[in-house]
Order: structure tokens, then sequence, then C-alpha cells
């Protein structure tokens, strides 16, 4: 527990040390981004969970997040 709460402190310093480091605009539209790439992810969820198949969400979740994220993941990748 103590780990897992370090991990996400430190996640939150990077994160916000990120955002001061951007103007105003470019930290509200960071925000934006992640929203969108969050919905994405609930979407990729959602398909799963209607059992729609690996293949065809990870194509849902790409399409989603075109222009968004590096790489085919849609900025997260997990192990399995």
């Amino acid at each position: 527990m103590k780990k897992s709460i370090g991990v996400l402190f430190s996640s939150a310093l990077v994160c916000t040390s990120a955002l001061a480091q951007h103007s105003v605009e470019e930290a509200k539209e960071d925000i934006a981004r992640h929203r969108a790439m969050a919905a994405a992810h609930e979407a990729a969820a959602q398909c799963m969970e209607a059992g729609k198949g690996e293949k065809a969400c990870l194509a849902e979740l790409q399409k989603a997040c075109k222009g968004l994220a590096i790489g085919k993941y849609c900025g997260m990748k997990h192990a399995h």
C-alpha cells in the first residue's frame, strides 16, 4: 500500500511539474487531451465488456486516439 501511494504521489509531482512548464492555454489543451484519451480508454473497456474482442476494441481505440497520443495504445500500455 505504501508503495502504491508513493507511486501515485510521484506521478502527481511529475504531472504538476509538467503542467507548470506550460502556459495556461497549453495546460488547458493538455487537460483536454488527457480527458479525450480517458474517454477513448473507457470506450475500449466498454467494447471489451461487450465481448467485441481485443482486435476490434484496439482498432476502435486507435481510431479514437488518432492525433491525441503517441503509440498505438493511446499513450498507455499495460501487461497481459
